[in-house]
Protein backbone atom coordinates (compact mmCIF):
# COMPACT_ATOMS: atom_id res chain seq x y z
CA UNK A 1 0.00 0.00 0.00
CA UNK A 2 1.59 3.17 -0.92
CA UNK A 3 1.41 5.95 1.60
CA UNK A 4 -0.60 8.57 -0.52
CA UNK A 5 -3.49 6.29 -0.45
CA UNK A 6 -6.52 7.04 1.50
CA UNK A 7 -7.22 3.79 3.45
CA UNK A 8 -10.72 5.50 4.77
CA UNK A 9 -11.76 5.16 1.35
CA UNK A 10 -11.19 2.17 0.60
CA UNK A 11 -12.40 0.80 3.56
CA UNK A 12 -15.87 2.72 2.52
CA UNK A 13 -15.84 0.73 -0.59
CA UNK A 14 -15.38 -2.57 1.05
CA UNK A 15 -18.46 -1.72 3.42
CA UNK A 16 -20.65 -0.90 0.06
CA UNK A 17 -19.69 -4.09 -1.27
CA UNK A 18 -20.79 -6.08 2.28
CA UNK A 19 -24.10 -4.41 1.90
CA UNK A 20 -24.45 -4.93 -2.04
CA UNK A 21 -23.41 -8.80 -1.50
CA UNK A 22 -26.05 -8.84 1.48
CA UNK A 23 -28.99 -7.37 -0.49
CA UNK A 24 -27.81 -9.54 -3.53
CA UNK A 25 -27.86 -12.64 -1.03
CA UNK A 26 -31.19 -11.40 0.23
CA UNK A 27 -32.56 -11.71 -3.07
CA UNK A 28 -30.83 -14.85 -4.37
CA UNK A 29 -32.62 -16.62 -1.36
CA UNK A 30 -36.35 -14.82 -2.30
CA UNK A 31 -35.33 -16.24 -5.85
CA UNK A 32 -35.23 -20.06 -4.87
CA UNK A 33 -37.86 -19.64 -2.15
CA UNK A 34 -36.55 -19.07 1.10
CA UNK A 35 -38.22 -15.98 1.67
CA UNK A 36 -41.67 -14.77 0.33
CA UNK A 37 -42.20 -13.77 -3.20
CA UNK A 38 -41.43 -10.07 -3.37
CA UNK A 39 -39.79 -10.17 -0.20
CA UNK A 40 -36.43 -7.18 -1.56
CA UNK A 41 -39.53 -4.96 -3.20
CA UNK A 42 -41.59 -4.19 0.20
CA UNK A 43 -40.35 -2.69 3.49
CA UNK A 44 -37.45 -0.52 3.62
CA UNK A 45 -35.92 -2.79 1.28
CA UNK A 46 -36.06 -0.81 -1.92
CA UNK A 47 -34.56 1.96 0.23
CA UNK A 48 -31.49 -0.16 1.39
CA UNK A 49 -30.80 -0.62 -2.38
CA UNK A 50 -31.10 2.90 -3.26
CA UNK A 51 -29.00 3.27 -0.81
CA UNK A 52 -26.53 1.18 -1.89
CA UNK A 53 -25.96 2.36 -5.18
CA UNK A 54 -25.96 5.87 -4.62
CA UNK A 55 -23.02 4.65 -2.17
CA UNK A 56 -21.01 3.42 -5.14
CA UNK A 57 -22.00 6.17 -6.97
CA UNK A 58 -21.23 8.77 -4.41
CA UNK A 59 -18.02 7.29 -3.66
CA UNK A 60 -16.95 7.15 -7.91
CA UNK A 61 -17.59 11.05 -7.41
CA UNK A 62 -15.07 11.16 -4.18
CA UNK A 63 -12.68 9.10 -6.37
CA UNK A 64 -12.82 11.31 -9.61
CA UNK A 65 -11.64 14.34 -7.69
CA UNK A 66 -9.18 12.68 -5.50
CA UNK A 67 -7.35 11.12 -9.10
CA UNK A 68 -7.98 13.96 -11.25
CA UNK A 69 -8.63 17.09 -8.91
CA UNK A 70 -5.44 18.48 -9.72
CA UNK A 71 -5.58 18.08 -13.32
CA UNK A 72 -6.75 15.21 -15.57
CA UNK A 73 -4.37 12.26 -16.17
CA UNK A 74 -5.85 11.58 -19.22
CA UNK A 75 -4.18 7.94 -19.58
CA UNK A 76 -5.05 6.81 -16.39
CA UNK A 77 -8.84 7.90 -16.92
CA UNK A 78 -9.85 6.53 -20.20
CA UNK A 79 -8.12 2.84 -18.88
CA UNK A 80 -10.24 2.92 -15.68
CA UNK A 81 -13.48 4.14 -17.99
CA UNK A 82 -12.75 1.23 -20.26
CA UNK A 83 -12.24 -1.25 -17.63
CA UNK A 84 -15.81 0.47 -16.41
CA UNK A 85 -17.43 0.71 -19.56
CA UNK A 86 -16.18 -3.07 -21.04
CA UNK A 87 -17.59 -4.73 -17.41
CA UNK A 88 -20.91 -2.52 -17.44
CA UNK A 89 -21.16 -3.90 -21.19
CA UNK A 90 -20.21 -7.41 -20.00
CA UNK A 91 -23.16 -7.19 -17.64
CA UNK A 92 -25.24 -6.44 -20.03
CA UNK A 93 -24.44 -9.46 -22.80
CA UNK A 94 -23.84 -12.06 -19.90
CA UNK A 95 -27.42 -10.86 -18.63
CA UNK A 96 -29.37 -10.89 -22.14
CA UNK A 97 -28.57 -14.38 -22.59
CA UNK A 98 -29.18 -15.60 -19.07
CA UNK A 99 -32.17 -13.28 -18.36
CA UNK A 100 -33.42 -12.15 -21.77
CA UNK A 101 -36.33 -10.04 -21.84
CA UNK A 102 -35.13 -8.97 -18.18
CA UNK A 103 -31.59 -7.99 -18.89
CA UNK A 104 -29.74 -4.90 -17.50
CA UNK A 105 -29.91 -2.46 -20.14
CA UNK A 106 -27.97 0.32 -18.02
CA UNK A 107 -27.05 -0.89 -14.47
CA UNK A 108 -24.61 0.16 -11.82
CA UNK A 109 -21.51 0.03 -14.29
CA UNK A 110 -23.15 1.98 -17.03
CA UNK A 111 -24.31 4.73 -14.14
CA UNK A 112 -20.04 4.68 -13.01
CA UNK A 113 -19.19 5.07 -16.68
CA UNK A 114 -21.39 7.91 -17.57
CA UNK A 115 -20.82 10.16 -14.40
CA UNK A 116 -17.13 9.78 -14.15
CA UNK A 117 -17.39 10.96 -18.07
CA UNK A 118 -19.86 14.10 -17.24
CA UNK A 119 -17.91 14.49 -13.93
CA UNK A 120 -14.82 15.51 -15.91
CA UNK A 121 -16.43 18.67 -16.66
CA UNK A 122 -17.07 19.40 -12.87
CA UNK A 123 -13.72 19.34 -11.79
CA UNK A 124 -13.00 23.07 -12.31
CA UNK A 125 -16.72 23.84 -11.49
CA UNK A 126 -17.63 26.13 -8.83
CA UNK A 127 -19.13 23.63 -5.77
CA UNK A 128 -22.74 25.45 -5.79
CA UNK A 129 -22.88 24.70 -9.48
CA UNK A 130 -22.03 21.36 -8.98
CA UNK A 131 -25.06 21.34 -6.44
CA UNK A 132 -27.18 22.64 -8.28
CA UNK A 133 -26.82 20.48 -11.16
CA UNK A 134 -27.35 17.46 -8.84
CA UNK A 135 -30.44 18.53 -7.30
CA UNK A 136 -31.61 18.68 -11.02
CA UNK A 137 -30.83 15.57 -12.25
CA UNK A 138 -32.44 14.35 -9.05
CA UNK A 139 -35.12 16.20 -9.63
CA UNK A 140 -35.22 15.86 -13.61
CA UNK A 141 -37.45 12.31 -13.36
CA UNK A 142 -39.89 14.12 -11.20
CA UNK A 143 -40.34 17.22 -13.51
CA UNK A 144 -39.51 15.38 -17.23
CA UNK A 145 -40.93 11.69 -16.53
CA UNK A 146 -44.07 12.42 -17.95
CA UNK A 147 -43.77 12.71 -21.66
CA UNK A 148 -44.22 10.02 -23.96
CA UNK A 149 -41.24 10.70 -26.04
CA UNK A 150 -38.83 9.69 -23.93
CA UNK A 151 -40.62 5.94 -23.95
CA UNK A 152 -38.95 5.08 -26.57
CA UNK A 153 -36.33 2.37 -26.35
CA UNK A 154 -33.12 4.72 -27.12
CA UNK A 155 -33.99 6.89 -23.97
CA UNK A 156 -33.94 4.19 -21.90
CA UNK A 157 -30.69 5.36 -20.41
CA UNK A 158 -31.41 8.78 -20.20
CA UNK A 159 -33.93 7.85 -17.12
CA UNK A 160 -36.92 9.93 -18.37
CA UNK A 161 -39.11 6.69 -19.62
CA UNK A 162 -42.50 6.76 -17.45
CA UNK A 163 -42.93 2.74 -18.94
CA UNK A 164 -39.80 1.00 -18.17
CA UNK A 165 -39.33 -2.39 -19.43
CA UNK A 166 -38.76 -5.43 -16.80
CA UNK A 167 -34.69 -5.41 -15.61
CA UNK A 168 -32.64 -7.04 -13.36
CA UNK A 169 -30.52 -3.31 -12.47
CA UNK A 170 -31.72 -0.53 -13.54
CA UNK A 171 -29.77 2.97 -12.82
CA UNK A 172 -30.18 5.42 -15.08
CA UNK A 173 -28.46 8.80 -16.18
CA UNK A 174 -31.01 10.66 -14.25
CA UNK A 175 -31.26 10.78 -11.01
CA UNK A 176 -27.93 8.46 -10.93
CA UNK A 177 -25.83 11.88 -12.29
CA UNK A 178 -27.30 13.34 -8.23
CA UNK A 179 -24.64 11.00 -6.01
CA UNK A 180 -21.87 11.06 -8.34
CA UNK A 181 -21.76 15.37 -9.09
CA UNK A 182 -22.82 15.50 -4.90
CA UNK A 183 -19.33 13.41 -4.52
CA UNK A 184 -17.33 15.35 -6.37
CA UNK A 185 -18.82 18.46 -4.35
CA UNK A 186 -17.87 16.99 -0.92
CA UNK A 187 -14.49 15.83 -1.81
CA UNK A 188 -13.66 19.48 -3.48
CA UNK A 189 -14.71 20.94 0.15
CA UNK A 190 -12.97 18.13 2.05
CA UNK A 191 -9.84 19.57 0.38
CA UNK A 192 -10.60 23.01 1.20
CA UNK A 193 -10.89 21.93 5.11
CA UNK A 194 -7.49 19.95 4.49
CA UNK A 195 -9.45 16.68 5.55
CA UNK A 196 -7.92 14.26 2.91
CA UNK A 197 -4.25 15.11 4.45
CA UNK A 198 -5.76 14.06 7.70
CA UNK A 199 -7.49 11.09 6.56
CA UNK A 200 -4.22 10.36 5.03
CA UNK A 201 -2.59 9.85 7.89
CA UNK A 202 -4.72 6.98 9.01
CA UNK A 203 -2.74 3.52 9.01
CA UNK A 204 -5.30 0.71 9.87
CA UNK A 205 -4.02 -2.43 11.60
CA UNK A 206 -3.52 -5.59 10.59
CA UNK A 207 -7.37 -6.80 10.72
CA UNK A 208 -8.39 -3.66 8.89
CA UNK A 209 -5.69 -4.35 6.23
CA UNK A 210 -7.29 -7.01 5.22
CA UNK A 211 -11.02 -5.58 5.34
CA UNK A 212 -9.29 -2.53 2.49
CA UNK A 213 -8.91 -5.03 0.08
CA UNK A 214 -12.24 -5.53 -1.41
CA UNK A 215 -12.10 -2.31 -1.48
CA UNK A 216 -9.30 -2.19 -3.49
CA UNK A 217 -10.75 -4.68 -5.90
CA UNK A 218 -13.96 -3.15 -6.32
CA UNK A 219 -14.80 -3.94 -10.05
CA UNK A 220 -13.56 -7.06 -10.03
CA UNK A 221 -15.87 -8.48 -6.67
CA UNK A 222 -19.18 -7.08 -8.17
CA UNK A 223 -18.37 -8.53 -11.31
CA UNK A 224 -17.76 -12.31 -9.83
CA UNK A 225 -20.11 -11.94 -6.70
CA UNK A 226 -23.52 -12.79 -7.92
CA UNK A 227 -22.70 -15.39 -9.80
CA UNK A 228 -20.79 -16.83 -6.61
CA UNK A 229 -24.01 -16.29 -4.78
CA UNK A 230 -26.31 -17.33 -7.10
CA UNK A 231 -24.36 -20.70 -7.52
CA UNK A 232 -24.21 -21.45 -3.53
CA UNK A 233 -27.94 -20.84 -2.81
CA UNK A 234 -28.21 -23.42 -5.72
CA UNK A 235 -26.32 -25.56 -4.40
CA UNK A 236 -27.57 -25.06 -0.98
CA UNK A 237 -31.45 -25.61 -2.29
CA UNK A 238 -31.03 -28.20 -4.86
CA UNK A 239 -28.63 -30.71 -2.44
CA UNK A 240 -28.45 -29.92 1.10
Amino acid sequence: MTSHRIHAIDLARSLALLAMAGYHLTFDLMLFAHLPPGFVFQGPWPLIARAIASSFLFLAGVSLWLAHGNGIRWNSFWKRFAMVAGAAALVSIATYFAMSGQFIRWGILHAIAAGSLIGLAFLRAPVILTVATAAAAFAAPHLLGRFDMFNAPQWIWLGLSSKIPPMMDYEPLLPWLCPVLLGIATAKLMTRAGAWDRLRRWQPGRLGRAALWPGRHSLAIYLIHQPVLFGAVYVFTRYL
